[in-house]
């Protein structure tokens, strides 16, 4: 951790910090959302996050805004943020060894 902060632009480029922050805005912000924008499901939705939280942090850290790879790699890398979200959710709302036999 620096100077206190819990997440830093360093652990918000990685994928465990941005998988982690995507999850908690698409959680805090989906019934919002729901009621506003009807037509887009969460799992887009939660891209958009994931590509907002990646792009932020890779221009925090000094990446050139006009280079067009920048957005192209934050929205590659969004799908497996999301995904990555997606799979957070599915373990909170069933955790592993919560009584059920495969």
């Amino acid at each position: 951790m620096q100077d206190g902060q819990l997440f830093t632009w360093e652990a918000l480029s990685a994928m465990g910090g941005a998988s982690l922050l995507t999850f908690f805005v698409v959680q805090y912000t989906k019934a919002l959302i729901d009621r506003w924008a009807k037509w887009l499901p969460t799992d887009l939705y939660a891209v958009a996050v994931a590509f907002m939280v990646l792009l932020l942090a890779q221009l925090a850290l000094g990446a050139d805004s006009g280079d067009w790879r920048v957005y192209v790699l934050a929205l590659a890398n969004a799908f497996l943020v999301a995904a990555a979200a997606g799979q957070m959710h599915n373990k909170a709302l069933k955790p592993p060894g919560d009584g059920e036999t495969k």
